[in-house]
């Protein structure tokens, strides 16, 4: 299929402005449908159509949350965000990444934003390990990021005053339901423990980073 075919497809199921919205929102944080509904003051029985309808078009997956999983999350499928014009609000100000332990993907975040982005950025965790990850200390030193240092346990929302809070596990994410923020559904790199399982969660964030900031990364 053609990139002109491809993108045609997606205005198409862009034509109606609530499916808009709903892209826009995705482009910055990954929302369970009935997190969409409030968000946007749909009833959840016409999200669920619209969400049919982006998902018809490739344009959004739903998966099942690592923590609760009678939960499902929506994203926007790699490479869609090049696709749809609407850019998304950047972030501003320091940012905060929450996941459970403390020990992978937050410092892999915090490090990354850092490096691409060269903004300010922390790390914190609803139920922190003892120190980083050995994997995540090694996916930072192969991608040349700022190395994951030993920390401070942390908890989480107590520490995000002033921050804009991401969290990047679903567990933390549900832990979390009433704190303001962005949620990015990155699977667990520490349960498959191999080098290409750390690798492929920090590319997926410095995606992320890259959808909600203005610079390249250097």
């Amino acid at each position: 299929m053609s990139d002109t075919v491809r993108r045609a497809e997606i205005h198409a199921a862009l034509g109606d402005p609530l499916r808009v919205a709903i892209t826009d929102e995705l482009s910055r944080s990954d929302r369970a449908p009935i997190e969409l509904s409030r968000l946007l003051d749909v009833a959840p029985s016409l999200m669920a159509f619209h969400l049919d309808t982006l998902e018809r078009a490739g344009v959004i997956e739903r998966v099942v949350s690592a923590g609760d999983r009678r939960r499902r999350y929506v994203r926007l499928l790699p490479g869609q965000l090049e696709l749809i014009a609407s850019p998304p609000a950047a972030a501003t100000g320091p940012v905060l990444f929450v996941c459970t332990h403390n020990s992978a993907r937050s410092q892999l975040a915090a490090a990354a934003w850092r490096a691409d982005h060269g903004g300010e950025a922390s790390s914190a965790g609803t139920e922190p390990a003892d120190a980083v990850h050995p994997g995540a200390v090694a996916a930072a030193a192969r991608a040349r990021r700022q190395r994951a240092r030993p920390y401070r346990s942390r908890r989480g929302a107590r520490t995000g005053a002033g921050s804009t809070i991401v969290t990047v596990c679903d567990l933390a994410h549900e832990h979390l339901p009433t704190v303001p923020g962005w949620h990015w559904s990155i699977p667990d790199p520490a349960a498959d423990g191999t080098d290409a399982a750390f690798d492929h969660a920090l590319d997926l964030i410095r995606a992320r980073i890259r959808a909600v900031t203005t610079q390249e990364p250097r």
